[in-house]
């Protein structure tokens, strides 16, 4: 098969997006992935990830390629869960303390940290705009993450995001109560809600 055609088949694969392991793994040498990105037929996003040039890409995806310890929180979780219309200018993630993302991949966004046995909790899957599968945390998961962080969190977003959940249609008011004893912010969510519901 040529080496273009195989390239096709794992960008189609794969998203549109590809690793150097993908492609050593179907018999390319890395000297062939150079020559394809020096020629124009494919462009280094990342390292050792590349995308064709022309390609419309998916940044949210491009993000969490780069790490398995990437769960999309606060504002960019807000928007995933169409709990806010604006895209933050910087997307918001959070891992888990005992982990570290290097400085490359921290760089333009707002990490937050949280301890290992919290980092799991509210944990779901959910479908990027461009129709890529993310990992973010849950509607309720979030609305806790924006009470106790609300000093980093525009009041603007913040006070969307709480009116959005009021009224949306679904919610899991148990999950949310039990979701805001482990984070300690009850009596903070009560006052919000109080005012909302």
């Amino acid at each position: 098969m040529d080496t273009l055609l195989k390239i096709d088949k794992l960008l189609h694969d794969h998203n549109g997006i590809i690793r150097t392991s993908d492609v050593v793994n179907v018999g390319i040498s890395r000297t062939t992935l150079g020559s394809l990105v020096k020629n124009g037929k494919l462009e280094r996003i990342a390292h050792g990830q590349f995308i064709r040039p022309d390609n419309m890409t998916d940044e949210l995806y491009m993000l969490q390629q780069r790490s398995d310890k990437i769960i999309f929180s606060h504002e960019t979780a807000l928007l995933l869960h169409d709990m806010a219309e604006r895209t933050p200018f910087q997307h918001a993630l959070t891992i888990p303390s005992s982990s570290k993302l290097s400085p490359v991949l921290s760089e333009g966004c707002k990490v937050y940290y949280v301890k290992p046995e919290l980092y799991e909790l509210g944990r779901c899957s959910v479908i990027s705009k461009m129709g890529n599968e993310l990992i973010a945390y849950d509607a309720e998961r979030t609305i806790c993450d924006i009470l106790r962080s609300r000093s980093r969190i525009d009041s603007q977003t913040f006070a969307e995001a709480m009116k959005s959940y009021a009224a949306r249609k679904g919610q899991n008011w148990n999950r949310l109560r039990d979701y805001a004893e482990a984070f300690h912010v009850t009596k903070l969510l009560r006052q919000y809600l109080e005012v909302l519901v």
